[in-house]
Parts: structure tokens; C-alpha cells; sequence
């Protein structure tokens, strides 16, 4: 092999053997040593192998160079480790620090809660209602059954006015009232104004001990046409079941055939306090207790409307009162406008049967349709 020229890299290094001059500072440091903002990196040229040496420089083996956008550039403490952009990191953090809030705020609102009913510092209309104790409670304990075991689609929703009072009809079935419940929690949290459902209720709901309180906390209210215009004037949705223990207490045989919706009270007093009648369809609650006999002996010994006999109660006892979980499909049909009548309307005999059979034909109409497009009973 040839001998090698070797080429000083640093004139001014003396070749006696003379100190070496201090290092030069980086362009890119200041005089304090604390770093700037990057300057400009000049890309060095290539390496060319020393003359006569064969083959070019040797590889030296070492950690390869971490990549970057600009070459030579050594990664400082700020970047993001292992790839991970700074956003995600940052985004995953606040993640955990929302969801820790949320729970505090949970935390914090519960214990609010439980100081104001302790206190009594709390507000309840004239008629019972609760409207904290409905939202926070109430409506938590029913909702999973209204989500998850009825997993109950609504349409027709946008048919309840905002703003204002309306007079919504629907059809009553089910051995149990379960579709009073499931409408208010669908009209509730569907509407577009989380509207608040105020159902008229018979007499045997206010006469039992823990059901007359819970449904006064609820703001149901008796069904008396008196209670129900108040509500009306005061801007109330208010909810009624025309057919009332007829409809809910028919055998299995006659489901979703209408019964009588009585003399027409309910159009009469729509038509006094002006409002809309919303038509509303219950698919799905006929099927839940399928009546198929009456133990109308012990019912008049009870005192109660009918005693139901389903193909699981009272056979399996209480496990028999646990519902079959089908599918709903609640329906809000067109609203039927009464403000253009004359305040003598309310008195007209004919008038009010009219209305009262359009609501019911529409009513009956709607369930027909929603049977026919229903592919399961419990799907």
C-alpha cells in the first residue's frame, strides 16, 4: 500500500508543539450557553477518501443517527418521544384530567343534592312535582328499562310544540301501566326542549301508599278535567290514556284493538284551554304480560280493576311480574290544532265526538301501520 499524505485540518495549529487554541463557540450559542432558536444548518459536503487510499473511508460501527427533518441535527428535550406527537400526549392528558373532573363534578353535584333535601331547600308546584327530585332520580331509575330492556325508538317527536301547552293522546295496554312511564321518559329526553310529560292518572294511583307519592313527585296529577286545564294554561304537556283500566286490562287476543275513548272529556278540554291534541301510538306493550284470563273474583276482593293470569303469573311468583322484553315503538303523529274554535265549542256535542273519533281513528291507523313494518316482537 502507498504511504499516505497526511493533510492538516487546522493551519493555524503549530507544528512545535504549541497550546491549542480555545474551542470555538457554536454560532448557534449565546455567550450564557443557554439555547436560542435553531439557526440555519448548513448540510455538510461529502466525505472524499484520502488520496491512495483504497476502498474509501472505513465504516465505523455505532448507533445510527436518529432521523430528522434536517440532517446532523441532535434532538433536544422538547420533541416527542418514540414518534408520539406532542398533541396525542397532550390530548391524552387532558383526557384523564376531564374524566377525573367528571367525576368530581358527579361527586360534588351529589352531594349537593343530598344537602338541599336534607335542608328542604327544594321547590314542588301545586300538584306534587318534584322536578329535581324526577330528573336526578326518578328518571335514572327508569331509564335503563326505557334504553336497554324496551330499547324503545321514538319518531315523530318534533310533532310536541316547543313552547306552550298540548294535550298528547296516546293508547293504554300492557297488564301494568309501563307505557305511562316509557312516554315521559320519551318525551323527556328525545324533545329538542327536554320537555317535562304530565300524565293524568285513575284513582287507584293516588290511593296506594308508595305509588300515590311517587307519582305526585313525578307530576302526575289526577285525572280531573279541572287539573288538567290548569296545567294546560300554564304551558304544560299533559299526557292522557283515554281507555283507560278497559285498555289496559283487555285480554291478550284483543291486543292493539282501541277500546272506547270514553264521552270525549279530553277534547273538551283541549278545546277550552286552546291547545293541539298530539295523537300518540305504543307499539310494544301489549306483549310484555300476556294476558290470557282474569281472576275477576279475587279482583273484587282486592278491590282492583282485574287480576291478570299470564302464562308466568302468578305460576312463578314473583318472578312472574318481570316483563317480557320486547321491542317499542312510540309514534307522536300530527297535531290536530283547537285554537280556531270558538270558546262555545267546548259545549258542543258533536264537535266532540268528531275530534274524539279523528284522534282515535288516527291513533288506531298509526298502530296498524307500525305492526305491519315491525319485523319481531322482540326485534
Amino acid at each position: 500500500m502507498a504511504d499516505a499524505k497526511v493533510i492538516p485540518f487546522d493551519e493555524d495549529r503549530s507544528r512545535g508543539g504549541a497550546q491549542r487554541p480555545g474551542r470555538r463557540r457554536s454560532p448557534g450559542l449565546p455567550a450564557s450557553g443557554r439555547r436560542q432558536a435553531d439557526p440555519p444548518v448548513a448540510r455538510e459536503a461529502p466525505v472524499s477518501p484520502l488520496p491512495g487510499a483504497e476502498g474509501g473511508l472505513p465504516s465505523v460501527p455505532g448507533p445510527a443517527p436518529a432521523s430528522d427533518s434536517v440532517a446532523g441535527r441532535r434532538p433536544v428535550p422538547d420533541e416527542p418521544e418514540a414518534g408520539r406527537p406532542v398533541e396525542v400526549r397532550a390530548a391524552a392528558g387532558d383526557s384523564v384530567r376531564d374524566a377525573g373532573g367528571g367525576w368530581d363534578r358527579r361527586i360534588a353535584g351529589g352531594l349537593a343534592f343530598l344537602r338541599r333535601r336534607i335542608t328542604g331547600d327544594y321547590e314542588v308546584d301545586e300538584f306534587g312535582y318534584d322536578k329535581e327530585l324526577t330528573d336526578q332520580v326518578l328518571m335514572s331509575m327508569v331509564r335503563p328499562l326505557y334504553e336497554k330492556y324496551f330499547r324503545v325508538e321514538v319518531k315523530g317527536i318534533e310533532n310536541i310544540p316547543a313552547d306552550g301547552g298540548a294535550l298528547v293522546v296516546a293508547n293504554h295496554s300492557g297488564t301494568l301501566p309501563l307505557d305511562g312511564l316509557m312516554l315521559q321518559v320519551a318525551v323527556h329526553d328525545r324533545h329538542p326542549a327536554g320537555r317535562h310529560l304530565r300524565l293524568l292518572a285513575a284513582d287507584l294511583v293516588f290511593v296506594l301508599p308508595v305509588v300515590n307519592e311517587l307519582a305526585r313527585k313525578a307530576g302526575h296529577t289526577l285525572a280531573c278535567a279541572e287539573d288538567a286545564e290548569r296545567l294546560l294554561r300554564r304551558g304544560e304537556v299533559v299526557g292522557v290514556m283515554p281507555e283507560g283500566f278497559k285498555g289496559i286490562g283487555k285480554p291478550f287476543g284483543e291486543r292493539y284493538k282501541l277500546q272506547r275513548f270514553g264521552r270525549g272529556g279530553f277534547v273538551s278540554t283541549a278545546l277550552r284551554a286552546g291547545v293541539p291534541i298530539v295523537p300518540c301510538s305504543i307499539v310494544g306493550a301489549e306483549e310484555i304480560y300476556p294476558m290470557i284470563g282474569n281472576a275477576k273474583t279475587l279482583a273484587r276482593v282486592l278491590g282492583i280493576p282485574y287480576f291478570p293470569i299470564t302464562p308466568t303469573f302468578p305460576w312463578l311468583g314473583p318472578l312472574g311480574a318481570v316483563p317480557l322484553p320486547t321491542k317499542w315503538t312510540i309514534q307522536f303523529g300530527e297535531p290536530i290544532a283547537t285554537d280556531g274554535y270558538p270558546p262555545e265549542a267546548a259545549e258542543d256535542p258533536m264537535l266532540m265526538f268528531n275530534l274524539t273519533d279523528q284522534v282515535r281513528e288516527q291513533i288506531q291507523h298509526t298502530l296498524y301501520k307500525l305492526l305491519v313494518q315491525r319485523r319481531s316482537v322482540f326485534f
